[in-house]
């Protein structure tokens, strides 16, 4: 496995404190620059990488190195900053490398390694055959192995996020139409950034696990190597077997509330994105969220400012968003503004997390619709809750699909298919009309979370929806 190495430090590691910890190897080494020098390669004299260090990350949201790296680790109080080295596999004086630059890291910078009494000041020598080191590659140099069909990356980090550099291997990825495996341990977790992210077909986490070798980990599916890329194992009969430590899952009663919405806004300089999640945010919570990132670790404050003026600066193309709550009560959201012929668009699903023994804000999600679809021209709102961990982070092991709890339509959708259409679904539902009679919006219940019929009935109720009326047509 590749070794992960983070420096957490109270200054601003400099490019002299950078080149210091870089010479642990010595004077014969090599350097290489990516991204417009966000990523550093040390590397042989045959330039094979032995190492990766990413650009300092400054962390000013509370709580967001506790939540990626654990509690158990001691950090400097107040914003630090966050240093990343990622030594190859290959050769095991690249992961005494590591620890040396991030040793020397702190000691030039203050502050502390992670994983805890892993930094040292020693220089290293190569001793070791480095024929074995990939030959690098420009547009993914951090990745273990790299074929035609996949980009692997090796970890055994316990939480596993969407960083900065894998969000660069899973765009260059999609641009060369390969897949990104993770391969991980079976204690390893996804942050909930990285699981949306791995959903699609054909990314993959790949767990390793000693007494089956690999399975996916978020299907289940065993997996093995064929063929340049991790590919599911097929039965006798064609069905893949799913492997027995992703079954062997027991209920915490933890669960996570789901709100998946849509808003269109008409263009218009004053714009100003991201207010829905924040009401929603502030809502479900009572808070708004700390901070938000293009990616994790999430280190800019919240602000809807910087991030509509972010969005603006990159369209049209699309922009990506994740943020995160404040260490309280776990929460997070991923945001992807597009600009379309209806105008400025947002998706944003918020997922908030509850403990067992937590009541869950159901009643509130009324209000939610009619804030949202009323005040925030929000067009759509699917709220879900499902079993799942109340950290946000998801194990390898099977989790119960989410539940549909409640639906809602904004004013828009609601006159295009006709009020009374709307309200008067063949169902044994209890539509609410929410706004005025010239603007209304329609919500509807579906349950508590606890009947998996739910589905069979929101299914029904989209049929219905899009089912021609007369009134819809005027």
């Amino acid at each position: 496995m590749t070794k992960d190495l983070i420096a957490l430090t109270e200054k601003m590691p400099d490019p002299m404190a950078i080149l210091m910890g870089l010479y642990a190897g010595g004077p014969d080494l090599g350097l290489q620059s990516d991204h417009e020098g966000a990523v550093i390669r040390l590397t042989t004299s045959e330039a094979r990488p032995l190492m990766t260090i990413e650009a300092p990350i400054f962390i000013q949201v509370e709580g967001e190195v506790a939540r990626l790296l654990g509690t158990d680790t001691p950090v400097p109080e107040g914003p630090v900053w966050w240093t990343e080295a990622r030594a190859s596999p290959a050769i095991p004086e690249a992961e005494r490398l590591a620890a040396s630059f991030a040793g020397r890291l702190n000691a030039l910078c203050g502050g502390i390694t992670w994983p805890p009494d892993t930094a040292t000041l020693d220089p290293v020598e190569l001793t070791g055959d480095t024929t074995a080191l990939r030959t690098p590659d420009d547009d993914l140099p951090a990745v273990d192995v790299l074929t035609e069909k996949a980009a692997v990356v090796l970890t055994e980090r316990p939480r596993v996020a969407l960083t900065i550099w894998l969000a660069d291997i899973l765009r260059s990825c999609i641009a060369t139409d390969r897949a990104l495996q993770i391969v991980t341990p079976p204690t390893s977790r996804l942050t909930l950034p990285l699981r949306t992210a791995l959903v699609g077909h054909p990314n993959r986490w790949v767990v390793q696990d000693d007494g089956c070798g690999y399975y996916d980990g978020l299907s289940g599916a065993v997996l093995r190597w064929q063929d340049g890329a991790f590919t599911p194992v097929h039965a006798e009969d064609g069905a893949t077997p799913a492997a027995k430590p992703f079954t062997d899952a027991r209920p915490t009663g933890e669960r996570q509330l789901i709100c998946t919405f849509r808003t269109r806004y008409t263009p218009d300089r004053d714009l100003t994105l991201g207010t829905a999640l924040e009401t929603a945010w502030k809502i479900l919570t009572g808070k708004p969220p700390a901070g938000w990132s293009t990616a994790e670790p999430i280190n800019n404050p919240w602000s809807s400012r910087q991030l509509t003026e972010l969005a603006r600066d990159r369209a049209p193309q699309p922009t990506w968003l994740t943020a995160v709550g404040h260490p309280d009560r776990p929460a997070m959201a991923t945001i992807h503004i597009t600009r379309t012929t209806a105008g400025v668009e947002e998706d944003i699903t918020l997922t908030v997390g509850y403990g067992p023994d937590e009541t869950l804000p159901l009643d509130d999600l009324e209000n939610l619709a009619t804030t949202l679809t009323l005040e925030h021209s929000a067009a759509t709102l699917l709220a879900c809750l499902r079993p799942a961990r109340h950290d946000l982070t998801t194990s390898p092991h099977l989790e119960a699909p989410a539940t549909p709890v409640a639906f809602s339509l904004g004013p828009h959708e609601t006159a295009k298919i006709g009020l009374s259409h709307a309200m008067h679904p063949p169902l044994d539902l209890r539509p609410r009309q929410l706004g005025t009679a010239r603007r209304s919006a329609v919500h509807y219940p579906l349950g508590d979370g606890s009947d998996v019929a739910a589905w069979a009935t929101f299914q029904q109720l989209v049929r219905h929806l899009k089912t021609p009326s007369a009134e819809g047509r005027r």
